[in-house]
């Protein structure tokens, strides 16, 4: 990850932070931000103008093309602080890598890696008393790109910006989840979207799961859109199923997103010596296995959430309920991977990268 041959980033700092008038015991997940924020013009056929500037608004013409074409990605990642006061990001090259994968298939230009960590780490370094430490805590970052250029006609944007944002966090789901299973809506398609972090992916799941919430669930499990037979991801998510001491989880492909979460949680489980099977896991076959009692465990996994317990789920108005489990794989995980970012424990995989 070289941080040479990048243009000069551009600092203004604020007159006076805002963190004294944060209460930091009872945060909303991403509702407060940091003193500051990245922004940099893609114009002309190159990124240019990186500056680092007081958190505030934009300035940005109504018929700016994503508004209307949705020309939008994001990335989540998050920073930790370790009782050293030291600061870690969790695999961030991961996420580049995949905000570069989503920008291109939205026809976005892809964003340099050097100039990417240099802008992280100069924004990190300045908010850093943001970051807080103890396990739980930690600083949600959003780096997203949006198509600036003024005009309506129906076709990829010349102008781009491309921000990072800052948020302090602390749990995203607090407790268990209960999930229903999708029979009618689906959240990605063959040959769409599905794999990139595009914006318009998670406006379209707001409606079936504010149905799901008005049955006293808080997320939906989608199925594929062709039959409504196989289990995809879980809300925002990305999930396992634990029958008996099998690991179950979806393969990624153009309608499951690459979650970075998910890839850790198999190289755990991998490692622990527990029997991962990546491949299309059918609804039946859960149903089957909870009536059965082999079915153990459903969780998902993702950057804002790490591990999220299901504690039950619906299909065709009958409802599951799962034990608790005394030897959890989702307690397990999570534990392993929030140690790993805390750095409270050894990193075998080199997953941990520090920034000041």
């Amino acid at each position: 990850m070289s941080l040479t041959t990048v243009p000069t980033i551009q600092v203004e700092k604020v007159n006076t932070s805002r963190i004294h008038d944060v209460d930091f015991e009872n945060l909303v997940f991403g509702n407060i931000f940091t003193d500051h924020m990245f922004e940099c013009d893609y114009v002309d056929g190159a990124w240019q103008n990186p500056t680092i500037k007081p958190y505030g608004p934009l300035e940005i013409y109504p018929a700016a093309k994503v508004f209307h074409y949705g020309q939008a990605v994001f990335e989540g990642m998050k920073a930790y602080k370790d009782e050293e006061g030291s600061v870690f990001l969790f695999r961030p090259l991961e996420n580049l890598k995949r905000i570069n994968k989503s920008s291109h298939r939205m026809a976005i230009p892809e964003f340099p890696e050097a100039l990417f960590f240099d802008a992280m780490h100069q924004l990190l370094e300045m908010d850093k008393d943001w970051v807080k430490p103890g396990m739980g805590n930690s600083l949600y970052i959003r780096p997203f790109v949006i198509a600036t250029q003024n005009g309506v006609s129906a076709s990829p944007s010349d102008q781009y910006k491309f921000m990072i944002i800052l948020s302090p966090a602390q749990a995203y789901y607090k407790g268990e989840v209960r999930v229903i299973i999708a029979e009618n809506f689906s959240r990605a398609a063959d040959g769409g979207v599905g794999y990139a972090k595009a914006a318009g992916n998670y406006g379209a799941q707001f409606y079936p799961t504010n149905l799901a919430k008005e049955r006293g669930f808080q997320q939906v499990i989608w199925t594929d859109a062709n039959e409504h037979k196989y289990l995809e991801e879980a809300g925002t998510m990305n999930v396992f199923f634990r029958v008996n001491d099998t690991l179950l989880t979806a393969p990624t492909n153009d309608r499951i997103l690459d979650g970075v979460t998910r890839k850790s949680v198999i190289a755990l489980a991998e490692k622990a010596g527990i029997n991962v099977e990546v491949r299309r896991v059918e609804v039946a076959e859960i149903v089957a296995a909870a009536k059965e009692g082999a079915l153990k465990e459903i969780f998902g996994a993702g950057t804002a959430a790490v591990i999220s317990p299901v504690s039950a789920f619906s299909y065709k108005d009958e409802t599951f309920e799962l034990q608790s489990q005394a030897d959890s794989f989702a307690m397990q995980f999570k534990k392993h991977l929030m140690e790993i970012q805390y750095n409270l424990t050894e990193d075998p995989f080199e997953w941990r990268y520090r920034v000041c």
